[in-house]
């Protein structure tokens, strides 16, 4: 485990030791950050779609070029 992922631990734990009315004091500053809000969804987009395949970008330059254009 590296130091990262050991402090991340550290703050995992506590936050789930919390009680839910602090939890959700914790959450809700968290989202009040608009900077660290955007994390937050871009991290979220990307768990949801992590087992999706990936697809490289030549692939998609090349079947939107053989799209008819609107």
């Amino acid at each position: 485990m590296t130091r990262a992922e050991a402090t991340a631990e550290v703050f995992w734990t506590a936050f789930r030791s919390l009680a839910p009315d602090a939890r959700a004091e914790v959450l809700a500053r968290l989202v009040r950050d608009r900077a660290l809000r955007r994390d937050l969804m871009d991290a979220a987009v990307v768990e949801e779609r992590r087992s999706e395949p990936a697809r490289p970008v030549q692939e998609y330059l090349t079947a939107r070029a053989r799209r008819p254009r609107r």
